[in-house]
């Protein structure tokens, strides 16, 4: 049912233009008839070699790339991204209370009293102590800079987030801290997820359901029972024998 639905992405066929300066342009086809539902409060995995369409999926879906046939429908606001390495998705320059600040400000609805308190509600929900407020990206640690990225993605309240790769780069201990986190958050603001990740083991842990990709298409979807337990495609065999 549409009103379960947070996103509808139907055959959608996308690609870009390779080659440049002084060669001739070609064009290169990456997805080809991609279909999916993300439902509410739904954590969805994405997974697939490098080099599958992943990324290009994620760029499609947020309106940075335009399908060439298909269509992507989104039924809450403009999803915001969880990026792999927050180092260098937030601003250096600023320090926290900035950052988060900085999108509320831009959307003009609030007055500078109830910006702080939003922003410190979202500190607090994201679980950092205050005094991170004033520190800036490079004086946090791994975790803290992602825990600070997924506050400023959910600044805004949306109902959807695209985390691509949230984790790869921290360790085993905080993956498992910040998957925690999101599985919380996913909970108290009855957020859905579009979780990419090569790692079928944190996929196991997070997600509810799984999208498996190589070379642009859809081999298999189906529960994480039902593709870790019972996988039909040779590809997904592959990529479980080579977690183990």
């Amino acid at each position: 049912m549409a009103e379960d639905l947070v996103l509808s992405v139907q055959h959608v066929t996308s690609g870009y233009q390779e080659g440049g300066l002084f060669g001739k342009k070609t064009y290169r086809e990456v997805l080809h008839d991609v279909s999916f539902d993300i439902h509410h409060r739904e954590i969805l995995g994405l997974v697939g070699e490098s080099g599958t369409g992943k990324s290009t999926l994620a760029r499609t879906i947020l309106g940075m790339l335009q399908p060439d046939s298909g269509q992507v429908i989104h039924y809450t606001k403009r999803p915001q991204m969880i990026f792999q390495d927050p180092y260098s998705s937030l601003n250096p320059a600023y320090p926290v209370s900035w950052i988060l600040e900085e999108p509320l400000r831009i959307y003009g609805k609030y007055d500078a009293p109830e910006r702080k308190r939003r922003v410190r509600e979202m500190l607090e929900r994201v679980e950092l102590p205050a005094e991170c407020l004033e520190a800036k990206p490079a004086e946090l640690s791994g975790g803290q800079r992602q825990r600070v990225s997924i506050a400023a993605a959910l600044i805004r309240r949306p109902r959807f987030l695209i985390a691509d790769e949230p984790v790869s780069a921290l360790d085993v201990t905080i993956q498992a801290q910040i998957l925690e986190l999101l599985k919380n958050l996913r909970d108290e603001l009855e957020l859905s997820y579009l979780f990419i990740s090569h790692d079928l083991n944190v996929v196991y842990q997070l997600c509810d359901r799984v999208l498996v990709m190589k070379d642009g298409r859809v081999v298999e979807t189906g529960t994480v029972d039902e593709i870790f337990d019972h996988p039909k495609a040779d590809y997904t065999k592959q990529l479980l024998v080579a977690a183990e």
